[in-house]
C-alpha cells in the first residue's frame, strides 16, 4: 500500500503543497475576517454568510465560461498570477468604509478566478502523481487544507481580535502574495495540458461531453449537492455562535482533516464504492440536533464527526478520474470544484436567509435535513454504477 511518503517522494508535489497550504491559510484567516466584518457592521445572518461564501457563487460564471482555460494555461503562471490577484483584492477589501456592493464585486470577481484556478491545481497534481496515487494525493492536498483551516481559524480569531477585521485581512493578503512567490519560485515551467486556445465555446463543448455520462452526471451531483447544503450549515457558525465561531470552525476543520486522513490512507480499495453513501450521510445527520441548541461541548464535538464525511469526495473524485480522459481532467477536477463551491455559495444564501426568517439553528437543521435527503435519492444510482465499474464483482467481500 502506498504512505503519503511515497506521494511526497514525487517530484514538484513538494512546491504545489506549500502552495495550497499558504493560499489556504489565507483564503481561510481572510474569510473569517470579512464574516465577522460584514456581521458587525450590518447585524444580518444573510450578508455575513454571503460575505464568506458568496464567492462561490461566481464559481458557475468560471465554470460556464472559462473552464476550458484550465487545461490550456501553463500551471505555473497560472497559479502565482491568480495567488498575486487574491492578494491585492483582499487588501481592497481591508479599505475603511468600502461600500457593500464594491465588497460583493471584490468577492465575486476572487470566485470567478478561483474557478478556474481549481481545475489548474488539481489537474496539475493528477498529472504529477500516478494513476494509483491519485486518491492518496488529494487526500493529502484535502489534509493540507483542513490543517490550514484549523490553524486559519484559530489564527484569525486571535487577530480579529488583537489587530481587527480590517487588520487580519491585510494579514491575509500578505499571505495570498507569499503563495505567489512560493508558486513562482518552487513549481517548474510546464506546458498547458492541452493545446488550443482557452475559450468560451470549448469550455461548453468539454462540459457537454463530461455531463453527457450519466454516471458522470451522478458523481457530480453526489459531489455538489450534500456537500454544499452542509457547507450552507457551517455558513450560519457566525450568527449561531457569534462568540465562538472561529472554534466551531476549527472543530469541523479537524473533523475533514481526520476524515481525509483516515480514507486516504486506510480505506482498502474493496471498500471504497460502498462508504460513500455512509459517509455522506454522516456528513450531515449531526447537524440535525442544532435544533435542539445543545451545549458548546456537545456542538463542537458535532461539528467535527459530521465533517469526516466530508471524505467521501475523495472517494467520489477517484471514480471521476477514472472515467475521464487525460486530456480533460483540469477541467473535469475544475467543473466538480467550481459547481461545488458554487452550490456551496447558493446553500449559504439560502441558509442566511432562512436564519433571517426563523433562527440558525432552525437553518441548519432544515439544511441538514435537506442534505440527507438528496443523499437517499442519489444512492441507488451510485450503487448502480459501481456495481457496473470493470472488476467490481471481484472487489467486492464474498
Amino acid at each position: 500500500m502506498l504512505t503519503y511518503r511515497d506521494v511526497f517522494r514525487v517530484p514538484q508535489f513538494g512546491p504545489l503543497f506549500a502552495t495550497s497550504a499558504v493560499q489556504g491559510a489565507a483564503s481561510t484567516t481572510s474569510g473569517l475576517a470579512l464574516g465577522v466584518l460584514v456581521f458587525t457592521t450590518t447585524g444580518s445572518p444573510l450578508l455575513s454568510a454571503l460575505s464568506m461564501f458568496g464567492s462561490s457563487l461566481a464559481q458557475l460564471i468560471g465554470a460556464t465560461l472559462l473552464m476550458s482555460a484550465a487545461d490550456r494555461l501553463p500551471p505555473r503562471g497560472a497559479l502565482g498570477g491568480a495567488a498575486l490577484a487574491f492578494g491585492v483584492g483582499t487588501a481592497v477589501l481591508a479599505v475603511p468604509g468600502l461600500p457593500l456592493p464594491l465588497v460583493f464585486a471584490v468577492v465575486l470577481g476572487e470566485g470567478v478566478v478561483a474557478a478556474v484556478i481549481g481545475g489548474v491545481r488539481y489537474g496539475l497534481l493528477n498529472e504529477l502523481l500516478p494513476k494509483d496515487a491519485f486518491l492518496l494525493g488529494r487526500s493529502v492536498i484535502n489534509m493540507c487544507s483542513g490543517t490550514m483551516q484549523i490553524c486559519g481559524y484559530a489564527a484569525g480569531g486571535v487577530l480579529i481580535a488583537v489587530l481587527s477585521p480590517r487588520g487580519t485581512l491585510l494579514v491575509a493578503a500578505t499571505l495570498y502574495v507569499a503563495g505567489a512567490a512560493v508558486a513562482r519560485f518552487g513549481l517548474a515551467r510546464r506546458p498547458p495540458r492541452a493545446a488550443g486556445r482557452p475559450s468560451v465555446g470549448e469550455t461548453w463543448r468539454t462540459n457537454a461531453l463530461l455531463w453527457s455520462s450519466a454516471p458522470r452526471r451522478r458523481l457530480y451531483l453526489s459531489l455538489w449537492l450534500p456537500n454544499g447544503l452542509v457547507v450552507g450549515c457551517e455558513s450560519l457558525f457566525v450568527p449561531y455562535r457569534p462568540d465562538r465561531a472561529g472554534l466551531l470552525f476549527a472543530c469541523a476543520a479537524l473533523g475533514m482533516l481526520v476524515g481525509d486522513a483516515l480514507t486516504g490512507r486506510f480505506v482498502p480499495a474493496r471498500w471504497r464504492g460502498r462508504l460513500c453513501t455512509p459517509l455522506l450521510l454522516l456528513l450531515a445527520a449531526p447537524y440535525l440536533l442544532f435544533a435542539l441548541r445543545p451545549a458548546l461541548p456537545l456542538t463542537l464535538v458535532l461539528a467535527a464527526l459530521a465533517s469526516t464525511g466530508f471524505s467521501a469526495s475523495l472517494l467520489l473524485q477517484e471514480r471521476l478520474m477514472a472515467s475521464t480522459p487525460d486530456t480533460m481532467t483540469g477541467q473535469a477536477l475544475g467543473l466538480h470544484s467550481s459547481g461545488m463551491l458554487a452550490m456551496q455559495g447558493v446553500a449559504a444564501a439560502f441558509a442566511g436567509a432562512l436564519a433571517q426568517w426563523s433562527s440558525a439553528a432552525t437553518a441548519i437543521a432544515v439544511m441538514a435535513a435537506a442534505s440527507v435527503a438528496v443523499t437517499l435519492a442519489l444512492a441507488p444510482g451510485l450503487g448502480r454504477d459501481r456495481d457496473a465499474l470493470p472488476g467490481a464483482a471481484a472487489s467486492q467481500p464474498g
